[in-house]
């Protein structure tokens, strides 16, 4: 115990321990590379605009290119410097000398180096998560062309209640990975925003050249106002709102592909290489992969939500809240969604649909009773109420017994007398095929509908392609750009 008044230097042992260390332990995983290229930006910008001589400039861009990553990796924090800035800032001095490289921090500050360094790591997450989904759902897409007219019943409540097609519940779960596709390009428009030059939080008196900075780091544009490039956090938080979003139906359809799994179903069966067996049960096939993906769908949605949690009722300016201690965090949501979309999609591609018994249970349990009715009202002109009623009537009778043919002769008995229908005309109404089959309409099971909207899902998913593959490029280009004004500072031709 410290004697009564006794004051210990910075930083205190327990603030070293319990926030400077770790934080310098994240700062070197996560923020290393981003804050390397802020210096070569920013350096560069310098030069050009003249408020940098150019041939310190070139020195300073000589220091940071010399700089030992292995050496900064290796790094355990002491507590002689306070940040992985700070500790860059010694590497820097030595290199070039004091004088020239605290020209390096001219017309800038943590605040908005920090966040261009969050937004460079958050973009790469995005289009991390953006192909993951998509690889999902180019296998998904192909599964269901393969399965579009494959029977099995539809469920609600978690009972059986209409015949569908595999093909049309997985355009189902296609649609709304559509969606999450949306949200993230979406997302990412306001990301790819630069906050550099915003500074501490009013700009600063210098001419710097915001737009050239934002260019060499592959932005967009500009986060403009200087006050909401350093306080607004809704580009975090939209952010971690998509992968929740996308994780909770993920774990949704996760949900019901384990149910298939199991041997009351017998719908989906996953390989031998993605069962685990019970050590005293020789008989088991457990389909564990899928409980990884439902529970890591599940850790991502509830960090991403700690996300939103710890900001919330923040002060709307700089605070530490949404910086070195939550960061980590949005970056553990995304790896977990990650981890959960690649591990659903690798289990799927060697799983098989079991849709014989998938077509068996769509012909079985009244399913098709609501074709009945609804062939009912367009052959006879009676209300869909009183062919409702007839029907009901005859699934009674029948005591939870289905029995097609059973049925047949019930429903004809009750129309003698009343309306002329065919027993070939009742019985067709009570197939699982031709229940699907009439369904053609916009949105529907039938090939008709059906079959159109996957390829329109084959089209989606190559603009989607289209997408990543122009962000990266014009990322990589950046970099590109970067690296050449380097080149022509130090006057090297030679690319290194």
């Amino acid at each position: 115990m410290k004697n009564p008044g006794q004051k210990t230097k910075f930083p205190a042992p327990i603030y070293r321990d319990t926030v400077l260390a770790p934080v310098f332990a994240d700062a070197k995983r996560f923020f290393l590379e981003p804050l390397l290229e802020i210096e070569y930006a920013h350096t560069l910008m310098l030069a050009r605009q003249g408020i940098m001589p150019k041939n310190e400039a070139a020195a300073c861009i000589r220091a940071v290119e010399a700089l030992d990553r292995a050496e900064v990796e290796a790094t355990q924090y002491d507590g002689s410097f306070e940040d992985l800035f700070f500790y860059l800032e010694k590497k820097f001095a030595a290199s070039c000398g004091e004088e020239v490289a605290g020209k390096m921090h001219t017309a800038r500050s943590r605040n908005d180096i920090d966040l261009t360094m969050y937004r460079m790591v958050l973009r790469g997450r995005l289009m991390r998560i953006f192909d993951s989904l998509l690889e999902l759902r180019r296998f998904l897409v192909e599964l269901a062309w393969t399965h579009r007219v494959a029977l099995m019943p539809a469920y609600t409540h978690n009972q059986p209640a209409q015949p569908t097609t595999l093909g049309h519940y997985l355009m189902a779960y296609i649609e709304v990975l559509e969606r999450d596709a949306e949200r993230i390009r979406e997302s990412f428009v306001r990301v790819n925003r630069s906050p550099l030059g915003a500074c501490a939080i009013t700009t600063t008196g210098f001419p710097i050249d915001r737009d050239f900075t934002a260019k060499l780091l592959g932005f967009d544009g500009l986060q403009m106002n200087s006050y909401g490039a350093i306080a607004a956090v809704d580009y975090l938080v939209e952010s971690c709102g998509v992968v929740a979003t996308a994780m909770l139906s993920l774990g949704r359809f996760t949900q019901d592909l384990l149910l298939w799994s199991t041997v009351e179903f017998g719908y989906l069966r996953l390989s031998d290489a993605y069962v685990q067996i019970s050590s005293i049960m020789p008989q088991k096939r457990n389909p564990v992969p899928l409980e990884h993906v439902r529970v890591l769908a599940s850790r991502a949605l509830v960090e991403a939500q700690g996300v939103v949690g710890s900001l919330h009722n923040t002060p709307f300016a700089d605070m530490n809240d949404a910086e070195d201690d939550l960061q980590p965090l949005v970056y553990t949501a995304f790896d977990d969604a990650e981890r959960s979309i690649r591990l659903l999609t690798g289990a799927l591609e060697e799983a098989e649909f079991n849709t014989a018994k998938m077509a068996k249970a769509a012909d079985g349990n009244f399913l098709p009773v609501t074709e009945l009715a609804d062939t009912l009202v367009r052959t006879t002109g009676m209300t869909f109420h009183a062919a409702h009623t007839m029907v009901s009537g005859a699934v009674r009778e029948l005591r939870g017994a289905y029995d097609a043919d059973a049925m047949t002769e019930i429903v004809e008995r009750e129309l003698q007398g009343r309306y002329t229908l065919s027993r070939e005309t009742i019985r067709d109404a009570l197939r699982a095929e031709n229940f699907v089959a009439v369904r053609r309409i916009p949105g529907g099971p039938a090939a008709e509908a059906l079959g159109p909207e996957i390829l329109r899902a084959r089209d989606a998913i190559s603009m989607d392609e289209t997408w990543s593959r122009e962000r990266r490029q014009r990322i990589a280009e950046a970099q590109e750009t970067m690296r050449a004004e380097c080149n022509r500072l130090t006057g090297r031709t030679d690319g290194r």
